[in-house]
Parts: C-alpha cells; sequence; structure tokens
C-alpha cells in the first residue's frame, strides 16, 4: 500500500461495502422487537442447538427395526482415523471371509492397508509433482497437492487398488498400534516430510536436473516414508503363519501365506467386479456419463479412479437389491448432515434449524455441492432395510465408531435422507442396466482435483 498517496484508501469506507454504525443498529433494534428469537436464544444460550433443534416425532417413530438383516457380528472402531473407506471395504469383505472359514466374528488387519496406502501415496503425489514441476508452487493443482499430502481418507477405487496389489492379512498378523488408531502426529510428520521432498523435486527440476534426478530424490524421500511408517505402525508381513479354530471346534492349519496368497484363499468377494455409482445433480454432470478427478489416487499404475454418474433412484434400487440377494453395499455419504450421534439416527427433517433461527435453509442437492455445503465424508455399509409394500423405509447402516453410539455401533438411515446426503455406493457391475454397463467404457470426464466429487471419506 502506498501510504503517501492519499488517493488510495487505508481502509473501506462506508460506502465502499462497510458495516456501519447505522446497520449495527438496526440489526440490534430489530433483534430486540423479536420476542421468540429472544426465547430460543436463552435456550440456546445453555443447551446444545441440535437439543433444541431434535424432532421427537421423528426419533420416537425410527425404531431399530428391519425386514432384512444381514449382519450377525459385532461393529470394528477405526478410533481416532480417518480410515473408514478401508474399513468399509474389509468388512464387506469379511462377510464373505467368515463364510469361508465358518468363524462367527473375524477382522482383516486395518493396519496392514493404511500402512501400503500411505507409502502408495506417498509415492503417487510425489509422482504428480514431478509430473507438475514447471508450474509455480501458487498453481492451484500444485496448491491442492500440497495442501494434505498423505491424509488418512480414500474410496472405494482405492481400497481395490490396495488389496489388488497388497493382498490382505488377519487382524492378528498386524494389529492396530498408538498411531493406526490415533493418526494426527504420524501424518503431521509424513505430510512434512512430504512437502520438504516436494521442494527438494522442484528445486532440481528449477537447475534443470533430468528426469532421473528427479527420481532418484523421489525415492530418497520415500525411503525416510516408509521408515516412519514402521515405526509408528510396525513392518507388514511378507508372509502368515495361518492357523484357526471354527465356530464348530475343528482346527484348520494352513500354513505359511503371502497377503496376496491370504486374499486370493480366503477374500471370495469378488471386488473387481465392482463399480463406483455415484449420485452428482450438478447440471454440468450428466446421469449416465463417466467421470474421473485429475490427480485422486493412491496406487501409480492402477486404474484410474471412474464414476458412473446415475439416477439416485436407480442407486437406491441397487443398494435394495444388493441387501435381498445378501449382498452388504459400501457407500459413501454426508454423515454429519442431520444426524444424531448418539442414537444412531438419519433423518432428513430430523433438525428443525429453520425452525430454531426462522430463517431459510433451502439450498437443493445440486446448489449445497457447488456452493461448498456439501461432498461425501464418510464411507460406511448397508447391512439391513426395512421394507414396506416394495419400498425401502429405513436403512440399517454399519458404522465403524465402536458400539458406544447408536444401537451397538449399527446406525438407522430413514429413507428421507438417503436422496439428500447419500453420494456413492458400490456395486457388481452386473446390477446396471445394460445400456449403463456399457457407459462404463466411456471414456470419463476429467474433473480438476478440487472438484468435490474428489472428496475423501473419512
Amino acid at each position: 500500500m502506498d501510504i503517501d498517496n492519499p488517493a488510495v484508501p487505508m481502509s473501506p469506507s462506508v460506502g465502499s461495502g462497510a458495516l456501519s454504525p447505522e446497520s449495527l443498529d438496526k440489526f440490534r433494534r430489530s433483534f430486540g422487537t423479536k420476542p421468540s428469537k429472544r426465547l430460543v436464544q436463552n435456550v440456546v444460550a445453555q443447551h446444545d442447538v441440535n437439543d433444541v433443534a431434535l424432532s421427537r416425532s421423528i426419533v420416537t417413530d425410527s425404531p431399530h427395526s428391519f425386514s432384512v438383516v444381514l449382519d450377525d457380528w459385532s461393529v470394528t472402531n477405526q478410533a481416532k482415523s480417518g480410515r473408514c473407506w478401508m474399513f468399509a471395504g474389509l468388512n464387506l469383505c469379511r462377510a464373505d471371509t467368515r463364510n469361508v472359514l465358518n468363524v462367527k466374528n473375524f477382522e482383516f488387519s486395518q493396519n496392514y492397508l493404511m500402512f501400503w496406502d500411505k507409502l502408495e501415496r506417498a509415492n503417487f503425489v510425489l509422482e504428480a509433482i514431478i509430473e507438475t514441476a514447471d508450474r509455480p508452487a501458487d498453481d492451484r493443482t500444485v496448491a491442492w497437492l500440497l495442501r494434505s499430502p498423505i491424509s488418512d481418507g480414500g474410496q472405494w477405487d482405492m481400497f481395490t487398488a490396495l488389496v489388488e496389489k497388497h493382498g490382505v492379512v488377519p487382524k492378528t498378523a498386524m494389529p492396530e498400534t498408538e498411531s493406526s488408531g490415533n493418526s494426527a502426529r504420524m501424518n503431521s510428520s509424513l505430510n512434512y516430510q512430504m512437502r520438504q521432498g516436494a521442494k527438494r523435486i522442484r528445486d532440481s527440476y528449477a537447475v534443470e536436473s533430468g528426469l532421473d534426478e528427479l527420481q532418484r530424490i523421489k525415492y530418497e524421500v520415500l525411503e525416510v516414508i516408509y521408515d516412519m511408517l514402521c515405526i509408528h505402525l510396525g513392518t507388514p508381513p511378507i508372509e502368515v503363519d495361518w492357523q484357526w479354530k471354527d465356530k464348530d471346534g475343528e482346527f484348520t492349519r494352513a500354513g505359511k501365506l503371502t497377503p496376496l496368497e491370504f486374499a486370493a484363499k480366503y477374500l471370495p468377494t469378488p471386488i473387481q467386479d465392482y463399480v463406483s455409482l455415484v449420485h452428482d445433480p450438478r447440471q454440468t454432470s450428466p446421469v449416465g456419463a463417466t467421470f474421473t478427478v485429475e490427480y485422486l489416487g493412491n496406487v501409480v499404475g492402477a486404474p484410474p479412479i471412474k464414476y458412473l454418474n446415475v439416477d439416485i433412484q436407480l442407486m437406491k434400487d441397487i443398494a435394495l437389491r444388493m441387501l435381498q440377494d445378501g449382498k452388504p453395499v459400501w457407500m459413501g455419504c454426508d454423515t454429519g448432515k442431520q444426524m444424531h450421534r448418539d442414537l444412531g439416527l438419519w433423518d432428513a427433517e430430523l433438525f428443525d434449524y429453520a425452525g430454531v433461527y426462522d430463517a431459510d435453509f433451502s439450498l437443493d442437492k445440486a446448489d449445497r455441492l457447488e456452493y461448498h455445503q456439501t461432498s461425501m465424508t464418510h464411507a460406511m455399509m448397508f447391512t439391513g432395510v426395512d421394507i414396506v409394500e416394495g419400498s425401502p423405509r429405513r436403512w440399517r447402516v454399519e458404522n465403524s465408531w465402536d458400539d458406544k453410539v447408536g444401537n451397538q455401533g449399527f446406525f438407522l438411515m430413514n429413507d428421507s435422507w438417503f436422496a439428500e446426503y447419500m453420494f456413492e455406493i458400490a456395486a457388481p457391475k452386473e446390477y446396471l442396466p445394460t445400456e449403463l454397463q456399457m457407459a462404463l467404457d466411456l471414456e470419463p470426464i476429467v474433473l480438476p482435483a478440487w472438484d468435490p466429487m474428489g472428496s475423501l471419506a473419512a
């Protein structure tokens, strides 16, 4: 700012859009004339606004009762981490694995996949840093890559990429650690190394180093990342000495298996045949088109993340058919909206914020996407549904927030919530109509890295 030039304003003036004393006085006097708002002020000052806005009629009309229930197992616990997408993926797979092993309870190691996700993601992001090294640091894509290089969140296609490359192991082979369930400090150190590594790569490019030198720097960074992951999460097993006793008391010794061999033998769910179906109602996102997001993924060389945009009713119909066929459904949604955590309840009208504030809350789903009011934030699994006269009334949801919330960790989603806040399900290709199966072969529309459809479930 030129302080010697009086023509340059030092601060906004009243006429330029600044809040004037007159405006503030008007607001103050106006609020004072509204007894209902003063009453609400008194209540909200002493109580959580959600307790005030909660619809008691919806709560009492939402019993945890379903006509179709697949689960007879306990929920898992992602603890203080953003691994919901891999928990939901592994929980989907364990439903079939339990049957193969003839056991009541079984968990795959989430920590094992977490290790490989972070190492693979580090490589994925550093490759992107090399690819964009000719751009300025404040380029929007570069800034996006550096915003959070290694987070916990992910999507369905990222889950399948990990399993297909690294396999799976039982939880006993690589159990949870302090950092796997409380990942913030580990992620902070990992992100520091990633940003420092990005600077080294970009500095080297600036002095005209060749690709071989950039790759050499990348692998130096990756070795540091690997060591840090071993320190926090443990060293991933090369093979598992697997044996178990089933629920009938029969003992089986399978011997030593690599993680890929373990997956081939005990993970029969054909996840490679599943496709990601999304509901993106924006005018720029036609139904029946496929999409991908720039620089979204974790495993270099894996198929790019690909969505098929479908009508919300078709998404609902497919989820219903899968449950009726005995298949749990991986899904992603905007979990924090219109949710009561302790009750384990979602409903589109669960909280009457419009009534509390006497204000308009009328953005539709497309507008909420466009204006950053919604996106997919969490992944879980449908394990049941209540069907009335052929239509779903409420959905049973297996969460990964331990059994201290909801109904022993299971949640209830009233059907009203589905259309408003559901964004994605993973479904076998065979459940799609023929024309949409053919659409999967279309070249995807590429969305920018920061598009809300590239949000990571955590």
